[in-house]
């Protein structure tokens, strides 16, 4: 399974490359025939949709390669700088495309044939559109944050594309030539916002920032199954490279259990987790023994040990199940109040 989607991802990002380069010839043809600074703007920024489809290939060709020696946590990092670098090839191009602006604006030039050059605009806007859409769907479903940048690059290129032939029919309609370099500075813009939402974003990941929609993704499952043998949780981590998953956490058990009990629990606890991701998932458990304490929110019957009767359950969610300690002291100032 793991390797067909890893092939998915590639065919899906070799399909963008191709279609980028098609369409970049096409816009640079529409620059050729309406001499549009907007135009030109937009062929300039397709320009690194290829650099950046080219890039986020071979992240994905090498994200989907086994751990190894040198890199034994995998290689889905690389999905992160494949991002980043694709933010920067934007941010770079909206300050070319800011400036040609203003220079147009101020030394306007004649435009012509918009309309035969809007009608390679709208064929590239269906492409990307419908290539764009696939990218993010896929990228979202596999978790891989290449595809998931080079789907929203193609969307927000689409957007520009819709937005560049409504100042096309503007220019058509009114003859003011200026809305051509305004549509092309307001684009420059929007791309400068676009690129460092991506850079962001791969900083974030590269930096190992925590990922709370994913912490409760993970804490959704052990709440939907946990057993009353899982007395608690803590020192939970998750983290996503590429379609990779690594979790982390400290299970709290009987201290009087035998090891065989303690490592079938375990590997329970690790396939309920796997089971409920897209992927590769790699689980550390660090098995801790239960203290007296904890029997105020523990679950097991016919205890041997307890000392004290069971209280009340303690809500499982992330500003908990992080914290480095056993739940009793949330368990201790619920029991106070």
């Amino acid at each position: 399974m793991q390797i067909n989607q890893n092939k998915l991802k590639q065919r899906l990002i070799m399909l963008s490359f191709v279609a980028s380069i098609l369409l970049t010839g096409l816009k640079f043809f529409a620059f050729y025939l309406t001499s549009s600074n907007a135009i030109l703007s937009d062929a300039l920024e397709s320009i690194i949709n290829v650099i950046a489809s080219g890039f986020a290939f071979y992240s994905v060709y090498l994200s989907s390669q086994p751990k190894d020696r040198n890199h034994p946590y995998g290689h889905g990092k690389v999905e992160f700088f494949s991002a980043g670098f694709e933010g920067a090839l934007i941010i770079i191009a909206s300050i070319f495309i800011v400036v040609e602006a203003i220079n147009r604006l101020m030394d306007p030039s004649p435009i012509q044939n918009l309309a035969q050059g809007s009608v390679f605009i709208l064929f590239t806007i269906l492409v990307n559109t419908a290539i764009g859409y696939k990218l993010l769907t896929e990228g979202r479903k596999a978790n891989s944050l290449a595809l998931v940048a080079d789907g929203k690059h193609l969307m927000s290129d689409s957007i520009s594309s819709v937005v560049l032939i409504l100042s096309v029919g503007l220019i058509m309609l009114t003859g003011y030539v200026w809305i051509d370099s305004v549509a092309s500075l307001l684009f420059g813009l929007f791309l400068a916002y676009s690129g460092s939402q991506l850079v962001s974003k791969s900083v974030a990941g590269l930096m190992d920032a925590s990922d709370e929609l994913l912490l409760d993704k993970v804490i959704h499952v052990l709440n939907e199954n946990k057993k009353d043998e899982w007395i608690d949780v803590h020192n939970l981590r998750a983290q996503q490279y590429g379609s990779d998953l690594h979790i982390d956490c400290h299970l709290t058990l009987p201290y009087y259990w035998e090891l065989q009990k303690v490592h079938e629990t375990i590997h329970d606890f690790e396939n309920i987790l796997k089971a409920s991701q897209v992927g590769e998932t790699e689980i550390f458990v660090h098995a801790d023994p239960c203290v007296y304490q904890c029997c105020y929110f523990c679950r097991i019957d016919n205890c041997p040990v307890r000392q004290h009767a069971f209280v009340q359950d303690i809500e499982w969610d992330a500003g908990k199940l992080t914290k480095n300690e056993k739940l009793y002291r949330e368990a201790r100032i619920n029991i106070q109040e």
